[in-house]
Order: structure tokens, then C-alpha cells, then sequence
């Protein structure tokens, strides 16, 4: 994760990026499992669904709001972001179906691979429109790296 030299703090959009590709990394380890590994699959859903839901919370939370405000009003930022939170609401709805369920359970792994999907897209979405234009933005993304690593680390113990 890149810090910057000089305040040695840690970058917003680059700490929520090496979250995605992490999130991407244990997408694939469940895709790898055969369906004998239901204990397997279980743990990964879970240790998934539980990262997915630390960074949906990181983001609505912190950058989002940040990123709304320094975008002032203009309309493109405003439904950026309207787009990513309502794309939040249908992954949270997919998590909780899953942490509901077991691996034997039907649709438990095409649930998995739907919630692969949606974050794919949500992803690019963020890392080809929003992260760049955050970027531009009148925003300190150090300050705001670090206020989101201190949350990211306190969700991680509530979970």
C-alpha cells in the first residue's frame, strides 16, 4: 500500500484498491474449490462477505461522503456516488443470503458468483471513473487514508 514519503500516510484510493484486489484474490480461491470443499467454500464465503462489509462500511462512511463534499455540486460526482451506494445496497442484499447459508444449500454458489460479478463491475466502475476523479479533487487523501485504516480496524475487530 503506498504511503506518501514525505507525511508517510496512507493513500485513501490506494488502500480501498488493495482491498479490491484482495476481495478479487479470494473470489478466485473460491472459484478453485470443488464442490467436496464445502468447509472450505464456508470459511472463504464468510471471510468474503466480512471483507466486502468492512469496505462498503469504509466507503460509505468516509469516502464517500469526502468525495461528495469536494465535488460540491457538481451533478457527475453526486450520481457516482448515488450509483456506487446503490450498488452497496444490492451486494449487502446478496451477503446476508449467503452468511445465511450453508454450501450444500441451492444457488449457494451461483449467489457467490453473482456477488463475484457485481463487485467486477462495481470495481471498475470505481477504479476507471471515481478514483481518478477523486484524485482532482480538493481532498487530502492522506487524512482520509488514515481516518479509513483507523475504521478499517476497528470493523475488523467487531467482526
Amino acid at each position: 500500500m503506498a504511503t506518501n514519503a514525505t507525511t508517510g500516510k496512507i493513500d485513501a484510493v490506494d488502500l480501498l484498491t488493495k482491498q479490491h484486489r484482495e476481495v478479487e484474490d479470494l473470489f478466485e480461491q473460491f472459484e478453485k474449490l470443488g464442490d467436496n470443499a464445502k468447509d472450505k467454500k464456508k470459511k472463504l464465503a464468510d471471510e468474503i462477505c466480512n471483507a466486502l462489509t468492512m469496505h462498503a462500511m469504509i466507503e460509505e462512511e468516509i469516502f464517500y461522503p469526502a468525495t461528495r463534499a469536494a465535488g460540491g455540486e457538481e451533478e457527475e460526482t453526486e450520481d457516482m456516488v448515488d450509483e456506487a451506494i446503490v450498488e452497496h445496497a444490492s451486494a449487502k442484499d446478496l451477503i446476508a443470503q449467503i452468511q445465511e447459508m450453508n454450501p450444500e444449500d441451492d444457488l449457494y454458489d451461483a449467489k457467490v458468483k453473482v456477488l463475484s460479478e457485481l463487485i467486477d463491475h462495481h470495481v471498475e466502475e470505481e477504479e476507471k471513473e471515481m478514483f481518478p476523479k477523486t484524485r482532482k479533487l480538493k481532498l487530502d487523501l492522506g487524512v482520509l487514508g488514515e481516518e479509513m485504516k483507523k475504521r478499517q480496524v476497528e470493523i475488523e475487530a467487531a467482526l
